[in-house]
């Protein structure tokens, strides 16, 4: 695969969040180093809590549709998740939740999603940068096929690091966002 084509977003959706500018961050890494990347924000694509009845009622939503193409069009994942109480976050878990789901009969489960590749990073104003987040999402991605690199950055205290325009005063921070997004492109090419 000469060009790569990574989709990137922040798993928060908070207007400012730190996670979406790390993931603009990793974007613009992934794009130097030769990736086609959609950046996009979660917060565009307003989603009712997942609910097989909604579903069955009234079929997948349109923001749900939108999604769920952005995935199929792309062959890797740049994902920033924010930690909430030790956790990834809700919004991101019902945006994968309802990509997951088959929009056609003969279509094979996790159509959208299995055998994608994903880079992980995390921002978080805690201590621990949100590792414990990041281990849980591991897991999940594991469970539905999607494949992780082993390199991760998380940024504790993002809060002194990551200005509200998206500005990073650690340099060393800006160093390790842009190698994890280069590895991406880099397994990518296989």
């Amino acid at each position: 695969m000469n060009q790569p084509r990574i989709l990137a977003f922040g798993g928060s959706l908070r207007a400012a969040s730190f996670n979406q500018h790390a993931a603009a961050l990793a974007a613009g890494a992934a794009r130097d180093a030769g990736a086609e990347v959609t950046l996009i924000a979660l917060r565009d694509y307003p989603l009712p809590v997942f609910d097989e009845d909604l579903e069955a009622e009234a079929g997948m939503p349109e923001n749900a549709r939108r999604l769920k193409e952005l995935f199929l069009s792309h062959d890797g994942l740049l994902i920033a998740s924010p930690e909430y109480n030790g956790a990834y976050s809700a919004a991101l878990k019902n945006a994968i939740d309802w990509v997951s789901r088959a929009t056609q009969p003969d279509e094979p489960p996790l159509t959208a999603l299995a055998g994608k590749t994903a880079a992980l990073l995390a921002a978080s104003p805690g201590g621990y940068g949100g590792v414990r987040g990041l281990a849980q999402l591991r897991a999940f991605f594991g469970n539905i096929r999607i494949a992780v690199l082993e390199p991760q950055v998380t940024i504790h205290n993002a809060h002194s690091i990551i200005s509200q325009d998206g500005t990073f005063s650690d340099p060393s921070i800006v160093l390790s966002i842009r190698s994890l997004a280069e590895a991406l492109v880099t397994s990518l090419r296989g």
